[in-house]
């Protein structure tokens, strides 16, 4: 039966790990695990940030918003996961799959954005110290995280709506263990040409242009550090930048090595770690860097 993509549609398997049966019960109760923690360590983080007045900066502004971006990001996919892992039923409705198909998209878009808008505020904290308050004013803070989160929703708008447009003419098997656009595209019946090209233009434009602002913003603390002559104003500064550096090196080493690399040299097995690993790992990440290398974070934590 040639189904079309609409309510008669009766859904996808999820194909996960099931090739992997022997790792499905450890991978659950990892998971879980991680889960839990993403969901602890990230709400702490937002409940602080909001609590305690010492943090009520752009900084910590914007670390609540990516917080926030953690927790649903993980809430979209993880549940799903678990329910799969858990049970020999792999299926996912049509609905529940478009659901997770733009949210999750929406939430990753958004975090590209938002992680080079942290790094303009450490430019701003670090190159221009005396008028960080002045430039990195609240109005500016809520319309960059605005921005971040409208450019989120609109590439997820145009890029999940054109891979569901694409026939799938009853292919229901998706090998992976959430619905992504570039496993969608790989069922598709007709020639996916365009849509791949549009998700290599999407990939460009919010993963090398947030990072290529991420560098250019760090080109100029670097240089800024090396012009503090006390020793203790170095480590200041490094300190300053060092949480949000590790979370974008993790963050976009895992993500550019998924949708940037060659196609014919992907292997599903070791794409479905990496996705793995931004999806559950990183978000638990995240808050523990920010906890265990920041002072702030720890006094208002005690």
């Amino acid at each position: 039966m040639q189904w079309t993509n609409d309510s008669t549609f009766p859904g996808f398997i999820l194909l996960g790990f099931s090739d992997r049966p022997q790792l499905e019960l450890v991978l659950f109760g990892v998971i879980l695990f991680l889960y839990l923690m993403t969901l602890l360590g990230n709400a702490t983080i937002i409940l602080v940030s909001v609590l305690d007045s010492k943090l009520h900066n752009p900084m910590y502004f914007f670390l609540s918003h990516l917080s926030f971006l953690d927790l649903c990001f993980t809430s979209s996919i993880i549940p799903q996961l678990l329910v799969n892992l858990g049970s020999s039923d792999k299926s996912i409705t049509y609905g529940g799959c478009v659901t997770q198909l733009y949210v999750s998209l929406a939430l990753g878009s958004t975090e590209c954005v938002l992680l080079a808008v942290m790094s303009y505020d450490r430019y701003v904290a670090v190159c221009r110290p005396l008028h960080y308050a002045f430039v990195m004013h609240p109005q500016l803070c809520y319309i960059l995280a605005f921005m971040a989160w409208l450019s989120g929703v609109a590439t997820t708008l145009i890029q999940s709506t054109l891979t569901l447009q694409l026939p799938f003419c009853g292919h229901r098997q998706v090998d992976h263990f959430f619905c992504e656009v570039l496993v969608l595209i790989k069922l598709a019946c007709v020639d996916p040409t365009f849509n791949q090209a549009e998700l290599f233009v999407a990939s460009v434009l919010f993963l090398l242009v947030p990072l290529s602002l991420i560098l250019i913003s760090y080109g100029h603390i670097a240089q800024a550090v090396l012009k503090i002559k006390s020793a203790s104003g170095r480590h200041k500064a490094i300190r300053t930048c060092s949480s949000h550096l590790m979370v974008v090196i993790i963050f976009y080493g895992t993500i550019i090595f998924m949708y940037l690399q060659p196609a014919k040299s992907r292997s599903k097995g070791r794409g479905k770690f990496v996705s793995l690993f931004y999806t559950v790992v990183t978000p638990m990440l995240n808050p523990l860097i920010y906890t265990l290398r920041n002072k702030e974070v720890k006094a208002a934590l005690k």
